[in-house]
């Protein structure tokens, strides 16, 4: 193969020059490589770093020079030569979804975009079809309602990522600091219980968000959601932005009557913070605008020096809430309403709050607005499904529903739209795909990351982890009060463990002279109404005395709760030396047995 470069800077080159370079194009070609591969990428190159501030993050200053729109090459280049991304191309790939698993693989995870957990069959099918084709087969619900595909080979980036497209989902935005999958009421639309229907404007808000430009360089990642007030919650206000439905039965503070929604700000609960009610009432034509000025002042002032204090709780910290708002008041054509004491009152006598569920409220079969046909959760352990069960539910949903699904924050699944006379066959569906549709109070409520099979940073295999305890305390401990159990492999705590009745945090753990897999346990974590960071109780626990400690735990609470007592409360009111000694009890019994 001939040399394309026939000069340098104006200068023919010599005999000698042109036959190495000859060479060198040569073996290029012969592996496969063309100029245009070696060629300086213009994504990263081009761009001045003139001007770029001293005091940014690396993060900051690759971000300052690099057109993040831009960056489709990088899949694109990353495909074709089947070569390892360096650490800025690992970075800015985040920003298509993909997300380097080196050391653990030599591949991608990718994942999506799906605005409120909404999807079709048809697109079920096909990230099945991907899953099978071009990945491991392992697909995971995650606790944004969202899906994640593992492991991708290096060369199929390019190709999962149109394909996915294909069928109008998208993975742009879906990593860095971007605004994430917008979570949204997996019941919209059928909840009998709702107070409104906030499935067209998760729809609206997430269009504007992909469709522009202006929201794929914040400080950092960037959390929202929309609470419709129906039976199954989304836990707003662990979000950055949590907006929730109230009803407002008479005019208030300028509001007329009708539907509104309550704005609460900050919440971060990795960093053991949730939202603050920001005291506002919206209304609904007003919240997808008030929403994205919000972004859009923390876009603009949020912190780009250090990473570690960057997200929206810290800029509320520094400004405080009140002049957050002044300035978000004066980007809009109308006023916030603010409200005092007095009108909190009168807005929560309107909007009491949820009735307490006797189990998980996202699982089994409930009546749906629509006369004779039900909407039913369908339970997938720890949110892992083979590309043949997703498949499966996609037929269910078409054979038996409306040919959709709803994808919750517990890492389960709605299929509505069931017609009464086909409950029975539904259900047996859903069992012959190994999935169960009866809720559970311990299996129910498993909460589990990746875990170390694929994710770098997390110290323990969490999901293998999950349905080991899960299947040892539902047989040795049966509940009458549901309880959720959430395991993270690693402090960004992407399954939340502070917020679980029971939370588990991945450690390693020495043992004479190895280290083992184990965790720290927290317990009386809440959201919603009875929202509460949760207390450690154990450090270091290895896994294979983990099962022994929570049993001794459960077994405690039924045997000295008060009558109707919620694990939370009864952990509460307990002393860490009372808990860690029923805990212990236990682990001793099983160790004599």
């Amino acid at each position: 193969m001939k040399s394309p470069i026939i000069d340098i800077n104006g200068s023919s080159l010599n005999s000698e020059q042109t036959h190495y370079l000859d060479g060198f194009f040569s073996g290029l070609h012969q592996q496969g490589l063309r100029f245009s591969d070696v060629a300086i990428d213009p994504v990263k190159d081009d761009l001045s770093s003139e001007g770029v501030p001293e005091d940014y993050s690396k993060e900051e200053k690759l971000k300052y020079r690099v057109d993040l729109n831009k960056t489709f090459s990088v899949v694109e280049k990353v495909s074709l030569t089947k070569q390892r991304p360096d650490d800025e191309e690992t970075f800015l790939l985040k920003w298509h979804g993909l997300f380097h698993l080196a050391p653990k693989e030599d591949g991608f995870m990718c994942r999506l975009r799906i605005p409120g957990g909404y999807i079709k069959a048809f697109q079920m099918r096909e990230l099945a079809a991907l899953s099978r084709e071009m990945s491991s087969g392992y697909l995971q619900i995650t606790t944004r309602a969202n899906i994640q595909l593992r492991v991708i080979p290096l060369e199929h980036a390019a190709e999962v990522l149109q394909r996915i497209q294909s069928v109008g989902l998208h993975t742009k935005g879906a990593g860095a600091d971007n605004i994430r999958n917008i979570t949204a009421s997996p019941t919209a639309g059928f909840d009998p219980e709702e107070v409104c229907n906030v499935q067209p404007l998760c729809l609206s808000l997430a269009q504007t968000i992909i469709s522009s430009d202006v929201f794929y360089n914040l400080p950092r990642k960037f959390n929202i959601a929309l609470d419709g007030g129906g039976a199954v919650g989304v836990v707003e206000d662990t979000n950055d932005i949590g907006a929730r439905a109230v009803r407002v039965k008479e005019p208030l503070s300028g509001h007329p009557k009708g539907i509104g929604f309550m704005v609460s700000l900050g919440g971060v609960t990795g960093h053991k913070t949730f939202a603050a009610d920001a005291r506002i009432l919206v209304q609904l034509d007003h919240i997808k605008e008030v929403i994205l000025t919000m972004t859009q002042v923390f876009l603009e002032q949020g912190d780009r020096t250090n990473r570690k204090k960057a997200r929206l709780k810290y800029l509320l910290a520094s400004w405080g809430v009140d002049a957050f708002l002044d300035a978000v008041d004066s980007r809009l054509s109308y006023p916030l309403i603010r409200l005092g004491d007095e009108e909190m009152i009168r807005l929560e006598k309107w909007n009491p709050p949820r009735a307490k569920n006797s189990s998980h409220s996202h699982l089994g079969v409930h009546e749906q607005t629509q006369a004779s046909f039900y909407y039913v959760g369908v339970g997938v352990p720890t949110g892992v499904l083979t590309p043949d069960q997703l498949e499966g539910l996609a037929k269910l949903s078409e054979r038996y529903g409306g040919g959709e699904a709803r994808l919750t924050v517990w890492q389960n699944l709605i299929i509505p739209h069931v017609a009464e006379k086909n409950l029975a066959a539904f259900k047996q569906g859903v069992k012959d795909l190994g999935l169960y549709v009866e809720p559970s109070h311990v299996r129910s409520g498993v909460v589990a990351c990746t875990g170390n099979a694929f994710c770098k940073f997390a110290s323990a295999d969490t999901k293998q982890h999950a349905r080991l305890l899960a299947e040892r305390l539902e047989s040795r401990c049966p509940l009458d009060q549901p309880i959720n159990i959430h395991l993270t492999g690693c402090p960004h705590s992407c399954a939340q463990h502070y917020i679980g009745d029971i939370g588990l945090l991945a450690t390693q753990v020495k043992s004479e002279d190895e280290s083992v897999e184990g965790y720290h346990i927290f317990v009386g974590g809440g959201f919603g109404e009875h929202k509460e960071i949760g207390r450690q109780i154990a450090k270091s626990v290895p896994f294979e005395d983990l099962a022994a400690h929570l049993e001794g735990l459960l077994v405690a609470y039924m045997d000295h709760r008060y009558a109707d007592e919620s694990f939370q409360t009864f952990s509460q009111r307990h002393s860490k030396e009372t808990l860690q000694g029923w805990m212990l009890l236990k682990s001793a019994t099983a160790i004599s047995g």
